[in-house]
């Protein structure tokens, strides 16, 4: 019992001591936020936005843009155009984009991106409104991204309330595609993440490790598409071409591709076949989930399924296979390591420990396309800590992470912009 009272009280004294370095009036600013933040955060869950819902995503928008504008931002919609890169699950129209740029004093050029949309459907948020227990706050995509779109609002409401201009240039990029993968926003992330000094990606964190992702998987998705002759089940089964068993053929000739020493998964995740019962399946489809760590990889992957492919059980079936490369790994630069290393010691001054994750999860981000194209540091889940990403009955941030999470990033904006980030 001793021994862990004693832990306690080095914990609090170490605490207290890393407080005592977080700046003033910094500190105080930012402690003010957290009330408002959650309100803010209130009112994006309160607006059901899914990827496929036009109508929500023009709501929440409209909102997020006249908050922008109300902090003195030169705001504007930007709508899926000509860039749009098409992919076989892309709607007609996917969600507006908002767009903000700030004007500063300085020469230093921030980037900073979330997202609005949200993987659930209409309706839902009926039986799962935003609410408060204890640290945590419960809602429909409130990690995945609305904390974010309510942090970037309330850390540049943080600047404006300490007349902070020392910046070049603050541009918030908010997209509503990114769940089916950014069909139309992937070209400006690509093309804003080039003009910018430094990128900071509000997705979440995770609760289980404070951290930061500095290095994010690639995804791609395969599909087949096969075209056999129908015929009746019972009466002439052999005058068909079963679309149904050359899929499955082929589903076993691929089911080992993944190859864990280059860090490349595959998966199969979807499947289709027929029309009756008594009728031979003349067509039949499947998707397959891909990871990668390397750029490079998608083409072996895309090489491996070709060769595969040449070999089928009923040559008669017509197979199509498309490979989509959906979104890029993000590679840890030399640039956003050492971004990543300031950014830990801003966190200790107020007392937390970041987890700096230079090893991919699994999961993609619209980070890795503003890293695309320059070398100058990209930083994914800046946001809160959060849980329960697409689920529909569990999804959280941790409260008690508002107040380190807009410290840091504020504190962030403002050393970059006078050059302290050494």
């Amino acid at each position: 019992m001793k021994r862990s009272v004693f832990t306690l009280a080095a914990g609090l004294v170490y605490a207290s001591f890393a407080l005592s370095q977080a700046q003033q009036p910094l500190l105080s600013t930012v402690q003010a936020q957290k009330a408002p933040y959650l309100k803010t955060l209130e009112s994006l869950v309160s607006i059901e936005s899914g990827s496929r819902d036009r109508e929500g995503l023009n709501k929440i928008s409209a909102l997020v843009h006249a908050r922008l504008k109300a902090l003195g931002a030169q705001v504007e919609f930007i709508e899926p155009g000509e860039r749009i890169y098409k992919m076989y699950d892309t709607p007609e129209r996917p969600g507006r984009m908002v767009k903000a740029v700030f004007k500063g004093n300085g020469s230093k050029k921030i980037l900073l991106i979330a997202h609005m949309d949200t993987v659930y459907l209409k309706g839902m948020l009926a039986k799962q409104p935003f609410r408060v227990e204890g640290d945590r706050a419960y809602g429909l995509g409130i990690a995945d991204d609305k904390q974010g779109v309510a942090l970037i609002i309330h850390t540049l409401e943080t600047l404006k309330q300490l007349k902070f201009k020392d910046y070049g240039q603050i541009t918030v990029l908010l997209n509503g595609d990114e769940e089916i993968s950014s069909p139309a926003a992937r070209a400006y992330f690509t093309e804003l993440g080039a003009q910018h000094d430094a990128t900071f990606s509000c997705e979440a964190s995770q609760v289980k490790s404070d951290r930061v992702a500095l290095t994010t998987a690639g995804i791609a998705a395969v599909t087949l598409e096969l075209t056999g002759k129908a015929s009746h089940a019972g009466a002439a089964p052999e005058l068909g071409h079963n679309a149904l068993t050359e899929l499955a053929f082929q589903i076993q000739q691929m089911r080992d591709l993944s190859d864990p020493s280059l860090g490349i998964k595959m998966n199969w995740t979807l499947s289709s076949a027929g029309t009756n019962r008594n009728v031979i399946p003349a067509v039949a489809s499947a998707s397959a989930d891909v990871r990668v760590l390397h750029k490079e990889d998608f083409d072996t992957i895309e090489a491996r399924v070709k060769e595969k492919l040449k070999t089928q059980q009923n040559p008669a079936v017509k197979i199509e296979m498309n490979f989509e490369r959906r979104r890029p790994p993000m590679v840890t630069s030399d640039e956003t390591l050492k971004m990543a290393q300031y950014a830990k010691k801003v966190y200790a001054e107020v007392g937390r420990e970041l987890v700096l994750g230079t090893v991919a999860a699994g999961g993609g981000t619209d980070a890795a396309f503003a890293g695309l194209e320059t070398t100058n540091p990209v930083i994914e889940s800046m946001g809160l800590q959060g849980f329960g990403s697409h689920s529909n009955d569990d999804e959280y941030v941790l409260i008690s992470s508002i107040e380190p999470r807009m410290y840091m990033l504020t504190k962030l904006i403002m050393d970059i912009s006078q050059g302290k980030n050494h």
